[in-house]
Order: structure tokens, then C-alpha cells, then sequence
């Protein structure tokens, strides 16, 4: 069976991630607190700022904004999102 918590982004019990998914604190605190659904949307919405924003991730100031987009994401507070881009039409 997987291991489940309660999501901090979702609000409710969701399958975990399998490890943490950064050293430190900070990746503990996330196996212990976001689910895989939310680690799997974070990293959608990583990408595209990425691109997007044409970051440098060798930039240790990206890392940090980076971060602290993750921080707000996953608290359900506005976060920068990518602009100009346009979701495909179902």
C-alpha cells in the first residue's frame, strides 16, 4: 500500500512521495507534507516559469526565486506564473 498524507496544498489525504525530493529540512518537510499530485503540479509550474522567464538555474538567485514561488505554491498564495502562456484548447 502507499504511504499517504495530508496534502498542505490539496487540504486533504493524498498518496506521498516515495522519498524526499531535495536534502535537508526543507525536502523532509515536503515528504512529510505535499503529495505527489502537488509535487507533480509544482513541477509543471517550475518548468514553465523556467522557460518562460529564461532562468538560469547555475544562478543562485534563481534557485532562490524559485524556492520561494515553491514556498507560496505550495501554501495556496499567489505565485509568479508564466507569462504569455496559452493553455491548449480542449
Amino acid at each position: 500500500m502507499s504511504r499517504t498524507v495530508f496534502c498542505r496544498k490539496h487540504q486533504k489525504e493524498l498518496e506521498g512521495l516515495n522519498f524526499p525530493p531535495m536534502p535537508g529540512a526543507k525536502g523532509q518537510d515536503i515528504y512529510e507534507n505535499i503529495s505527489k499530485q502537488a509535487w507533480e503540479e509544482w513541477q509543471h509550474e517550475q518548468t514553465m516559469l523556467i522557460n518562460e522567464k529564461h532562468l538560469s538555474l547555475m544562478d543562485p538567485n534563481t534557485r532562490k526565486y524559485l524556492q520561494a514561488q515553491m514556498e507560496r505554491f505550495f501554501n495556496n498564495e499567489p505565485f509568479d506564473k508564466a507569462e504569455g502562456y496559452v493553455p491548449p484548447e480542449k
